[in-house]
């Protein structure tokens, strides 16, 4: 919930503003003050994020700022006929939470679209179900490659889902770029690699692995722990014989945070580097370190004269929790919804049979969003590869350099 206003919606209260609106008058049920014509009804964009547990303050900005760019539609117009409504849902971090999470969107038959998910895992079990309905999901957060290239990814690429589409780049990208600097940059030529058996961090860690051996390094272990463990000290033994000036970590803050103060504690006190599930506030809080490494997607939004518009708007709305790493990015992720949606009402209702015209409408996306320009390629990625390294200093991450990958091989 906002510090502006409650925003999980239940969806037999979104039907009901619906029918509202469709049996009455031919203004109102937009924003407040709003004097819109809403006389075709409602549609509802669905998002699908981690907003309770241990990545929730990653879900939590990604919902905000869905929410304002809900809001700001509705206050500007700009689906014509429609009022927009939010409908949240929270995945916990959880592959099966989010595949019910899925089906209860994908049930209201005023669905239009859905925002999300943040972790690869829960999108493979997310967009079979919205794919079957023709249901359009744009994703912020997902990074992992099998989701629009297919499990053979790097060899013989195949779009699995027309409706998915999203707005990261993939580990194909992220892995290599981190090696890159924590090889070249930073000087670590052996590195124990870690991750937590999840669909993400293996994947990271592998395209890690890859480029990193590539630029001579010497990958001194590889070992594996679960995202509920708190007790690293097993794992910590077995890489400490190696005797690594650096672990590269694929996974999540919860888990990474801890680890690197385990790894301090044991006496292996060498820098801990990880791809954007780390880059949180949060690791740092957890007991992540000084000089720890992490990469993330897209530029920061701070340097972004883009991304000043939203986060004034996001200041000015008084969310109570930050927009985190992802709020720039999912921000524009409704606003390819809502751009598409505001395309295929131009020409008639929006109904079971719009659901196509929409895919092909976001397929289409050129828009100028506060992250930059956001167009897709055939797969449904992103055509924005940029990528920014991060250090913690202090209590948070901080900007090292922002780059676009271009590969050594």
């Amino acid at each position: 919930m906002s510090g502006k206003r409650a925003i999980i919606a239940p969806v037999a209260v979104l039907v009901g503003a619906a029918l509202l609106a469709a049996c009455g008058t031919n203004r109102s049920e937009g924003a407040a003050g709003s004097s819109c014509d809403t006389s075709k009804g409602t549609l509802v964009v669905g998002l699908i994020a981690p907003l309770s547990g241990g990545l929730s303050a990653i879900g939590l900005g990604m919902r905000n700022s869905a929410d304002l760019a809900i809001d700001q539609a509705n206050e500007k117009c700009t689906v014509p006929g429609y009022r927009l409504a939010f409908a949240p849902e929270d995945d916990q971090g959880t592959p099966q939470v989010a595949a019910q999470a899925a089906t209860k969107l994908a049930s209201d038959p005023d669905i239009a679209a859905v925002v999300g998910t943040y972790n690869s895992s829960t999108a493979q079990s997310v967009a079979p179900i919205l794919a079957q309905r023709n249901i359009v999901q744009v994703s912020s957060g997902n990074t992992g490659p099998a989701l629009t290239l297919g499990e053979a990814a790097t060899t013989a690429p195949r779009r699995p889902f027309p409706t998915y589409f999203r707005l990261s780049t993939t580990d194909l990208v992220q892995g290599p770029f981190g090696a890159q600097y924590l090889v070249r940059e930073a000087g670590k030529k052996k590195i124990a690699v870690i991750d937590d058996g999840k669909t993400y961090g293996v994947g990271l860690t592998e395209q890690f692995v890859v480029e990193a051996e590539r630029l001579g390094a010497d990958i001194v272990a590889r070992e594996k722990v679960g995202e509920k463990d708190t007790d690293f000290s097993s794992v910590i033994a077995k890489i400490r014989r190696q005797a690594p000036d650096a672990v590269y970590y694929g996974g999540e803050y919860p888990v990474a945070g801890p680890l690197s103060k385990q790894l301090a504690d044991a006496g292996l006190d060498v820098t801990v580097m990880g791809g954007d599930g780390i880059a949180d506030k949060q690791y740092v809080t957890l007991g992540g370190r000084q000089g720890d490494l992490a990469t993330n997607i897209g530029a920061p939004a701070a340097s972004l004269p883009s991304a000043k518009a939203f986060t004034d708007a996001y200041a000015a709305a008084g969310y109570a929790e930050p927009a985190s790493a992802y709020g720039v990015m999912t921000y524009d992720a409704a606003n390819v919804i809502i751009t598409g949606l505001a395309k295929v009402v131009r020409s008639g209702d929006f109904d079971d049979s719009s659901r196509r015209r929409l895919v092909d409408a976001v397929q289409q996306t050129d828009l100028k969003g506060a992250s930059g320009t956001v167009a897709f390629d055939e797969f449904g990625d992103t055509t924005n590869k940029v990528l920014t390294i991060y250090s913690v200093q202090g209590e948070e991450f901080v900007p090292l350099e922002t780059g676009t990958f271009t590969s050594s091989s």
